[in-house]
């Protein structure tokens, strides 16, 4: 784990967001609350702002721990923060309106793309919230999700005005999480992305845990390889490289077909 400066990170960002919502001319912040670490530490940093912070939970058959979980974050942020506003929108009757319309498929590409569309659908209502409400749509994926493996959905949950932790390791959102007072049972509950309807972990869909990973990032850019490495090192390297390889797309520009100048033709 990496020493940081949690007080000014935590001013910084607060800073930053306040800064960032004044020169868009929005008038807060809207966010999902899963019921994790990663979001729950995001909303408190928006809170710390003083702008309006609405709290959104977008269950879609949800595990109760998930719902219990971001309720009571809500609940103690509201004890806190005067500025905390939260709605509740069960989308689980939108999505399974969606899964009986759509065409089927091979069982296991459409249990993935319907853990993408419940995300998709989250990120929808997010935005229909913050137009409604002049508010900013904040991101919540850490530097491992989104610049590392690329554990997000695409304009899904990386369907965002912005993102304040996203040059924040996991290990450093932990070190947040504690100074900002985040409940326990969110500290210290397996991380999940809850897609899939069940209470499969982070760790059991990508096979290492967050420390893995943010060894096996710092070893890629310093030009390593899985080879370089033998037993468990170098099957986590192996983890991290294909996934990072595989989900660079989620982490450049939309690609665009750059047109010839040549082909222009000049006005007579």
């Amino acid at each position: 784990m990496r020493e940081i400066d949690i007080e000014k990170i935590t001013k910084g960002i607060s800073k930053w967001l306040k800064e960032y919502s004044n020169d868009s001319h929005t008038k807060g912040f809207v966010i999902g609350i899963s019921g994790g670490i990663d979001s729950a530490v995001v909303s408190t940093l928006c809170a710390k702002t003083e702008l309006p912070t609405l709290c959104v939970t977008l269950p879609i058959h949800q595990s109760k721990a998930e719902s219990t979980r971001a309720l009571a974050h809500i609940q103690h942020l509201k004890k806190r923060f005067a500025n905390i506003q939260h709605e509740n929108i069960d989308l689980s009757t939108t999505f399974d309106q969606f899964v009986k319309d759509v065409p089927k498929t091979d069982q296991n590409i459409m249990d993935l793309s319907l853990a993408n569309m419940r995300s998709r659908l989250r990120m929808l209502t997010l935005y229909y919230l913050a137009q409604n409400n002049n508010y900013l749509v904040v991101g919540t994926g850490n530097k491992i999700e989104d610049f590392g493996i690329g554990f997000f959905t695409k304009y899904g949950d990386g369907g965002v005005d912005i993102n304040p932790i996203a040059d924040l390791l996991k290990s450093d959102v932990y070190q947040l999480a504690h100074y900002l007072e985040v409940l326990e049972s969110i500290r210290t509950a397996a991380p999940t992305d809850g897609l899939f309807g069940d209470l499969r972990t982070d760790e059991e869909q990508i096979g290492a845990t967050y420390t893995e990973l943010e060894w096996a990032m710092e070893q890629y850019d310093l030009g390593k390889t899985p080879n370089d490495f033998k037993d468990r090192k170098q099957k986590v390297m192996q983890i991290y490289s294909q996934r990072h390889l595989a989900n660079l797309h989620k982490m450049k520009p939309i690609p665009k077909f750059e047109l010839p100048s040549k082909w222009i033709v000049p006005k007579k």
